[in-house]
């Protein structure tokens, strides 16, 4: 009997007109997208649907009837590639209006990151969001992608300069990300999670 591949979301961050989140994505759907242990699935914030969906969110106080899309997206899935710049030091805001108005829906589960920015490649951003999902109850992965200097580490094409340092990198997170995630996905079905 053959093991289901994992429904991986990779959750584009970014929602700013003329980003560079475009060409970070671009590269990594196409390293995730080797993978025949991984199905999938994109959650880009700045689709209009999810953009309306989570303006809702802004008058509440808790989750309603707004979110049910994206917290039914988040939930059917086994685990979560988060793709986030970094600005001012720290992650969009964006991204923590979504993360934050779904809940229950991540816990269990890994989250690994890849990120982009100035010098430090998104790394501040990253560390923030750690501390988010561990109050989640999630899994976040040691191993990050990461682009310093982002704008200048990929050529004309939109392909990394530096093709098989950051290919080496994305194949350590996916390994990690599907030993934990076949792992949770598991013991998620013999035990549901209360936490």
């Amino acid at each position: 009997m053959s093991t289901p591949p994992l429904k991986i979301g990779v959750i584009i961050g970014s929602v700013r007109t003329g980003r560079f989140a475009d060409k970070v994505a671009q590269w990594f759907l196409s390293e995730i997208g080797r993978r025949e242990d991984m199905d999938v699935h994109v959650i880009d914030l700045s689709e209009p649907a999810l953009v309306a969906e989570l303006k809702l969110t802004l008058d509440t106080t808790e989750p309603g009837e707004g979110t049910l899309g994206l917290a039914q997206r988040i939930g059917g899935l086994d685990g979560y590639v988060v793709l986030t710049p970094e600005y001012n030091h720290g992650y969009p805001a964006s991204l923590k209006l979504a993360i934050d108005y779904v809940y229950r829906e991540w816990r269990a589960k890994p989250v690994g990151f890849v990120s982009y920015g100035g010098m430090a490649g998104g790394q501040r951003a990253v560390e923030q969001l750690r501390q988010v999902f561990a109050e989640l109850h999630a899994v976040t992965l040691r191993d990050t992608v990461s682009f310093h200097m982002a704008w200048s580490q990929f050529d004309e094409e939109g392909r990394p300069k530096d093709a098989d340092g950051v290919g080496k990198a994305a194949s350590v997170l996916l390994d990690q990300l599907a030993w934990w995630g076949l792992t949770l996905r598991e013991g998620r079905a013999a035990r549901p999670y209360d936490g």
